[in-house]
């Protein structure tokens, strides 16, 4: 048996081929099977004392059964702990219960996950009221990574104006748009933004600074529906912006969308390797192995 390996489900199999070989460690599918009554079986391969399991949460429902199913298989096997490199987390938005009788899915994923697995690493969850992702999982170790810094290497190594103005679409965004722009020298603004519902917002850039003839630089964590996008990029050339780009964390949006973005102004749309989407640009690898490399070196807890 070896030391640690990586497994991974099969629509992040790519990527994380890809990490295994930067990670120097070996691979293996977890293979599905789906019967005709919609049940699933799932095979994972050789087992390490410490397997890494890349498991993109997006699509969720059949996705967390596998990774339940791979889980049992491994423990059973002989792994002795489970690392899940889980790049998009799933159920994190409802956090509280806004009406009388909603299960809080936040809680529930994370005792289940914390029962499965001995640590979670996932990439710039949308946690909202939850001050650190270590309280969503108790009693194991937790770490929500940033993007960041594999976007400003990727605007670094393709050069970008420097009368570029970097945009958030709400005051949340604040830190992370922040956090984007100083290290590139490029100045920044947030959206004021009211939600009127799951596909209905209004936004606007009263405190921002002139965007008369910038080109602006969009930058959100999660797009799922598309409307907060295009509502922010007609506000954004409204007021004069010279071009739009979008930097996008965790697209989860149908492609389809993209004439829409286009006839919103949008000129290009560029999201992380988190899940597989046609705007995937921006590889996630140097942040995962830096992450992992305490389970490669065999210091982890």
């Amino acid at each position: 048996m070896s030391a640690v390996a990586l497994h991974a489900l099969p629509d992040g199999a790519d990527d994380a081929r890809r990490l295994a070989v930067q990670l120097g460690v070996p691979y293996q599918d977890i293979a599905l099977h789906r019967f005709p009554d919609g049940e699933i079986r799932v095979t994972t391969g050789e087992t390490a004392s410490t397997t890494i399991i890349h498991a993109a949460l997006n699509q969720p429902n059949d996705k967390l059964i596998a990774l339940l199913f791979a889980a049992e298989a491994l423990r059973r096997n002989g792994a002795r702990r489970l690392v899940l490199l889980a790049p998009y987390l799933c159920y994190m938005r409802q956090d509280i219960a806004f009406h009388a009788g909603e299960a809080i899915s936040q809680r529930a994923i994370g005792q289940l996950l914390a029962r499965t697995v001995d640590r979670v690493i996932t990439v710039d969850s949308h946690l909202h009221r939850t001050p650190d992702i270590a309280t969503v999982f108790p009693g194991i170790e937790a770490d929500n990574l940033s993007a960041i810094p594999a976007f400003v290497a990727a605007l670094r190594a393709g050069g970008i104006d420097p009368s570029t103005l970097v945009v958030g679409p709400d005051t949340e965004s604040q830190g992370w748009v922040r956090a984007l722009a100083e290290p590139l020298g490029l100045g920044f603004a947030v959206a004021r933004k009211t939600r009127h519902g799951d596909r209905a917002v209004t936004i606007d850039f009263a405190d921002a600074p002139s965007l008369v003839g910038r080109p602006v630089l969009l930058l959100d964590d999660i797009v799922s529906s598309g409307g907060t996008l295009i509502t922010c990029a007609r506000a954004l050339m409204a007021t004069g912006a010279r071009s739009i780009d979008v930097l996008i964390t965790h697209a989860l949006y149908p492609p389809e969308m993209a004439a829409e973005f286009a006839a919103a102004g949008i000129r290009s749309v560029r999201s992380s390797f988190s899940v597989p989407h046609p705007t995937n640009a921006i590889r996630l690898d140097d942040i995962y192995a830096k992450a992992l490399q305490r389970e490669i070196s065999g210091t982890a807890s």
